[in-house]
């Protein structure tokens, strides 16, 4: 009887639905309905009395906790001491009054917890079983650091290192000297450690730096997860209620300002294999500002993924680069706006005219339906997605109390993003993305790219072009080294033949075999690599004895194979494979030619062009070759990869690079060469293509 019922019920169903479906006019897209609001876990609240606000968010799905605990201070400048917050951060969790560096990490490791500790406080990851001793971990941490000579001179050591490391880097510095000229020098956020800042911290600094700013006072403790909140009560005044409390100093952030007209402001890399560019200017934006949702619609539209207009330009149009992006910030005290992008040094030049098309074009005109609709989805998208995890929740709670947000911010937030219109869009884009008073900073080879930078116009105006090192200071106009006219792509390679042992000595070597490894986040390669002197190629790289890529080529033809997978050369492929498979190309001079002189690692080498697709760069003092830089193609996209070649050792009167470093976008990594074989160890059977 009760099925009965049932079905009865459904049949009533399916003809209300007909006869409402009647009525429908099919020709009309049907109005979307109101945006659903967000039912996000509001946090149970308390304060301990020394200042310590505690969030508790229970969720039983799974039986793990999040925890974190973060400070609200205001942005402070560091000066002389610029790194000090850095290196207490490194030295928190290397050890507590209570417990050695050793038995404190046996223990989080044994709790198969993650741990962190950084310069504005600390988080962690544990199952629930687990909470009570990883809190009580956190605490001893936060609360009883030791601040050791011992782990202070090894963080100093590690900084300097990084430091050392990141001096040619193009894309670290271009990111600083942004920073810097955007905010200032003496801002908060445009400030940056060097060496010498770094050389004037002492242990002193940093148990100062620990006790001005690690105030309960201004401290936030978010833990959401599997726990019950009374036992969270109790056990957070166990740990935490010893805490003293100490008054923080207060803000004195200096005001920010945009330039008066746009310009270029270059920083000279002669390194650089591409150019990166960024266009920005200062905002005040604020989370709960009315055009924070307009504006995170704008970007999107603008550069917020591989459906926004820069990206759809600069890439998949122009193929000037693997990714064009802009980002949005909204910050109580300062903001950018950024739009960026790593392109060729050749199209430099027409990339910023690119930029800047986009940018005009979102500012005077409205974007269309489907753009508002797509933008509006992905934004939806990511929002329901990011609530599945943990830490989400947790920045809700913390950013709710900390940037003076609603309460029901969160669960306003689909419905606010749905009400976002074309003309809200078009507005905040004239508001924030300041076309007319940006700057165009540019760090890149000034001897590729600067000629062409200086004649561009916009609009029929010229822009004008400064320059700056990479400290971001203003320096002079890189001015390109004048070459003697008797040097030649010949006189170079005789040079470089002559210091690496001779014509003779070359000529007699038929093979070359190359062992060597690298470590690359974390994981040894190692590298074999078989030359010969008749064009024959084979590369294999391994891990733990497996080989991951293999390339031969015999002389006419070769392949690649990966993860199991064989792929025949292509005619490109070939070519590059026939240069690179003498060790000695310079042994026949060729198309090659001199195109000036460039720095390398600071000193000064002739940049030698021997194809299309890869320039050698020998050092003018001693001829050794010190750099090469290839050009790929792939996928419709070019890809500039420089090796960098040091250590000459001799090896049968003949010397060979037993350092060779190489970088493939961010990646870097240095293979060290263990052993050179010549005339050795090589086969026909090493070069078969079947």
């Amino acid at each position: 009887m009760m099925m009965k019922k049932n079905i009865f019920a459904i049949a009533l169903l399916l003809l209300a639905s007909v006869g409402v479906n009647a009525q429908i006019d099919r020709s009309q897209m049907p109005e979307p309905g109101p945006a659903p609001k967000v039912n996000v876990e509001e946090p149970e609240t308390f304060d301990l009395d020394n200042g310590l606000k505690v969030m508790v968010v229970e969720n039983h799905k799974l039986p793990r906790v999040a925890m974190s605990l973060r400070f609200d201070n205001p942005p402070h400048v560091e000066g002389q001491k610029a790194g000090v917050s850095g290196i207490t951060g490194d030295l928190l969790g290397t050890g507590t009054q209570n417990m050695s560096k050793d038995d404190f990490n046996e223990k989080v490791d044994f709790l198969g917890a993650r741990l962190n500790f950084y310069s504005n406080g600390a988080s962690a990851n544990t199952l629930s079983k687990y909470f009570p001793e990883v809190l009580k971990l956190m605490a001893d941490g936060i609360l009883h650091p030791k601040f050791t000579q011992e782990e202070f001179d090894k963080s100093i050591a590690r900084t300097e290192d990084f430091l050392k490391s990141s001096e040619k880097d193009v894309s670290y510095n271009a990111r600083r000297v942004r920073s810097a000229l955007a905010y200032g020098k003496n801002h908060p956020y445009g400030e940056f450690q060097t060496q010498e800042t770094v050389k004037n911290l002492s242990l002193a600094d940093v148990e100062n730096y620990y006790k001005t700013w690690f105030s309960p006072a201004n401290a936030y403790l978010v833990i959401v997860g599997d726990v019950d909140e009374d036992e969270v009560k109790d056990l957070v005044k166990g740990q935490f209620s010893s805490w003293k409390k100490s008054p923080v100093p207060a803000a004195n952030v200096p005001a920010v300002s945009n330039v008066n007209q746009t310009e270029i402001d270059f920083i000279d890399m002669p390194n650089a294999v591409q150019s990166e560019i960024a266009l920005v200017n200062t905002i005040n934006l604020k989370k709960k500002d009315d055009d924070y949702f307009p504006i995170l619609v704008a970007n999107k539209i603008l550069g917020g993924g591989g459906e926004a207009r820069l990206f759809l330009n600069l890439r998949e149009d122009k193929g000037y680069t693997y990714g064009a992006y802009s980002s949005t910030g909204n910050d109580k005290y300062a903001a950018t706006f950024v739009a960026s992008a790593s392109v060729r040094n050749e199209v430099t030049d027409s990339s910023v005219v690119a930029f800047l098309d986009e940018i005009y074009k979102i500012r005077n005109e409205q974007v269309t339906a489907s753009e508002l609709a797509r933008a509006k989805a992905k934004l939806t998208g990511d929002f329901v997605l990011s609530l599945e995890q943990p830490s989400t929740i947790a920045n809700f709670a913390m950013e709710i109390e900390t940037e003076d947000l609603d309460d029901d911010f969160y669960e306003e937030y689909l419905e606010k993003i749905d009400e976002v219109t074309a003309e809200d869009v078009q507005r905040v884009a004239k508001k924030y993305f300041l076309a007319d008073n940006s700057r165009i900073v540019i760090a890149g080879k000034a001897s590729d790219v600067l000629e062409n930078l200086e004649k561009m116009t916009y609009n029929g105006k010229t822009i004008p072009v400064k320059f700056y090192n990479r400290f971001a200071e203003e320096v002079e106009k890189p001015v390109a080294k004048k070459m003697d006219p008797s040097v030649s792509a010949e006189t170079v390679f005789n040079k470089y033949i002559d210091a690496i042992g001779g014509r003779e000595a070359v000529e007699n070597v038929e093979s070359v075999v190359m062992l060597a490894s690298a470590t690359i986040q974390g994981m040894a390669l190692d590298l074999e690599m078989k030359r010969t002197k008749d064009g024959k190629l084979s590369q294999t790289i391994s891990m733990n004895g497996n080989a991951m890529n293999q390339q031969v080529f015999n002389g006419e033809s070769g392949y690649l194979m990966a993860q199991g997978q064989k792929m025949p050369y292509n005619e490109e492929q070939i070519e590059a494979a026939k240069g690179e498979a003498n060790p000695f190309p310079e042994l026949n001079v060729g198309d090659a030619s001199v195109t000036g002189i460039e720095q390398v690692e600071g000193k000064d080498a002739y940049a030698v062009k021997l194809s299309d697709n890869t320039v050698n760069y020998y050092d003018t003092e001693s001829g050794l070759k010190v750099k090469m830089v290839k050009t790929m193609s792939q996928g419709g996209q070019t890809m500039t990869i420089p090796t960098v070649y040091a250590d000459y050792q001799e090896v049968k009167g003949v010397k060979f690079p037993f350092s060779l470093q190489q970088s493939m976008g961010p990646q870097s990594f240095e293979f060290k060469v263990s052993e050179i074989k010549v005339n050795e160890d090589v086969s026909e059977e090493d070069f078969k293509v079947e």
